[in-house]
């Protein structure tokens, strides 16, 4: 009888280790997987833009603005299903902050200490890399007006944005809602990009701003960071006043499903 609890004690505590090993593997997948999603962003995000400009120019004509807009649209898109691809993998902190903040303390930290400083690094590399060998496409985002205006938009376009991804997840899954969430992205940006370059990505923010030697300035940090992250935090608490926040599903261990499209 000793024996055959010994027998069912010993095999509880090898699941129990290999599910801990099964979730430690996990996380450090979705940490390599945050960081290459964020190094394609700025990396393929410049040369198509430079590309785009090349081939149609800066002219306003509607049919270059409508072949400029699809190509943005179905750029979006693609990055969408990619993070779906790397099972919640993402180029932005706004979004996996905006899980973190309604899951646990545990998950809060890993995404603080792990998932964002992921995507920091790889946005660094993408954009030494697009410096480096095509000097021509790198053009980050340029702050035009004063710190103040310029936090005020980057946080409403990032109030916009998160507030109608998760306004999205309330209907089913399907198609439309990352379509959806495309053309919005697209349209807030086109809107804001004068102003602040409607970047509503801090990570993506900080390698242009770190390329540049303006990484610790206080226009980057209050228009880029500061803001994004108050406009995160004021959604959720609000959100969370009126319905339950989903919080990140995990399958097999620790495979992350990002809700946000």
């Amino acid at each position: 009888m000793l024996d055959q609890k010994e027998f069912v004690n010993r095999k509880e505590t090898d699941v129990e280790e290999e599910k801990e090993h099964s979730d430690q593997a996990s996380r450090l997948k979705l940490v390599v997987s945050d960081s290459f999603l964020s190094f394609m962003w700025v990396l393929s995000g410049s040369v198509i833009r430079y590309l785009i400009y090349m081939i149609l120019g800066t002219g306003m004509d509607p049919i270059s603005v409508l072949l400029k807009g699809y190509v943005a649209v179905v750029y979006l898109y693609y990055f969408s299903q990619l993070r779906k691809v790397t099972n919640g993998g993402s180029y932005n902190p706004l979004f996996v902050l905006c899980h973190a903040i309604s899951d646990n303390f545990v998950e809060f930290l890993y995404v603080v200490f792990g998932r964002i400083p992921a995507q920091v690094l790889g946005s660094i590399i993408g954009v030494w890399l697009i410096t480096a060998t095509f000097p021509a496409a790198a053009d980050g985002p340029h702050l035009n007006v004063d710190v103040s205006y310029g936090a005020l938009i980057e946080g409403l376009i990032t109030f916009a944005i998160i507030i109608l991804s998760l306004g999205l997840n309330k209907f089913p899954r399907s198609s439309h809602k990352t379509w959806i969430s495309s053309f919005a992205k697209l349209a807030l940006h086109v809107l804001a990009s004068d102003i602040t370059g409607g970047v509503m990505n801090p990570a993506s923010a900080f390698g242009w701003a770190y390329a540049q030697g303006k990484h610790l300035t206080k226009e980057h940090l209050c228009v880029y960071w500061l803001a994004p992250m108050e406009a995160t935090l004021l959604v959720v608490w609000i959100c969370s006043l009126f319905v339950k926040l989903p919080k990140q599903k995990r399958q097999h261990g620790m495979q992350y499903k990002d809700k946000l499209v």
